[in-house]
């Protein structure tokens, strides 16, 4: 039986196909992902820990070897060993703003010297990718009952979302990341007071956090992690704390990265100061609790109004209306 709906699937399909093929994806993705987690045993900190052990070389060869910076192609790689030589040809990399893209992707956790390339080598061929697609599914195989302004319409607006995919799915990355240091920083701020109070000095207490958060709160702990080596190869401590308010785009973390700068600089005791941050740092969390709670009445108005109001009309009324239209037929 044809469906109402049938009219406008594209390649000729019915509901009755789609809904076979959904269900054969979604059967072979539950298949996969029991015999993935069955068969396969993953350390969660194991790439991390590879990542950073990478930024420490990194750092050393920084500072030991010549400023010259070496253009050395990953032959491992040749996925990206080609964006890199099209991204090269162009001369994408020696635009003013790539710093920028730079700070932008280290905020998104994406710390590798292929981050760039990757990201620019994508910002140039998506558009024509996802145009010459949406060209080729509008105008050639007529997937969609469309008007010529709607197909016009849709082929620009694909162009138009494939150059912003790129920025949209940095932005949202920086924005968990971000979430997730918030939610982590007042129990991190913590332990670095048992720490100090304890006798650590700032690149031992840093490290011992982040391998004690490392479970609860991966992203802090990287940003920690990633600190402490700084501290231990850079000649001045104080860019590498800057580089962490850089890193998380925060103002709970540039208050913390502030008041270690002074403590450095001053010779203040850290504990104290770090204890009167935590302190800070949960109240503030507590009135954020506090305040989206004093919203739900708010938002919980429009569904009691849409779904419970309704129903119950129904069923105090619908009696009283029944027994009023017998009445009515009766007579």
């Amino acid at each position: 039986m044809e469906s109402r709906f049938d009219k406008f699937m594209p390649f000729g399909l019915t509901t009755l196909d789609l809904v076979t093929i959904l269900a054969a994806i979604t059967a072979f993705a539950i298949v996969f992902a029991v015999w993935n987690a069955a068969t396969v045993a993953r350390d969660p900190m194991r790439k991390r820990v590879n990542a950073l052990q990478g930024r420490r070389d990194d750092l050393r060869a920084g500072l030991v070897a010549q400023p010259k910076r070496s253009r050395q192609i990953n032959k491992s790689n040749e996925s990206v060993d080609l964006m890199r030589v099209v991204v090269g040809k162009l001369k994408l990399l020696q635009s003013e703003q790539n710093k920028k893209i730079v700070e932008k992707l280290q905020q998104a956790g994406f710390r590798s010297r292929d981050a760039i390339v990757i990201y620019l080598f994508f910002k140039l061929v998506l558009p024509f990718l996802l145009g010459i697609a949406a060209i080729v599914m509008v105008y050639g195989l007529n997937a969609f009952a469309l008007s010529p302004m709607g197909k016009l319409l849709t082929s620009v607006g694909s162009v138009i979302f494939a150059v912003k995919a790129p920025d949209l799915f940095i932005s949202n990355a920086i924005q968990k990341r971000v979430t997730m240091i918030r939610k982590g920083l007042p129990d991190g701020l913590d332990l670095m007071v048992i720490c100090a109070e304890a006798g650590l000095t700032l690149d031992a207490g840093l490290q011992r956090v982040a391998r004690e958060l490392g479970t609860g709160y991966p992203e802090l702990s990287d940003e920690l992690t990633l600190c402490a080596i700084e501290l231990g190869f850079m000649q001045e401590r104080r860019t590498a704390l800057l580089n962490l308010a850089k890193r998380v785009d925060l103002p709970a973390m540039r208050a913390v990265v502030t008041t270690l700068i002074q403590t450095e600089k001053y010779g203040t005791p850290l504990a104290s100061s770090l204890r009167v941050l935590s302190a800070e740092f949960r109240n503030e969390r507590m009135m954020k609790a506090e305040e989206k709670a004093a919203r739900l009445p708010a938002i919980m108005t429009v569904p009691l109004i849409l779904f419970i109001m309704p129903t119950l009309f129904v069923v105090l009324l619908g009696p009283a209306t029944c027994r009023i239209a017998d009445e009515f037929v009766n007579r």
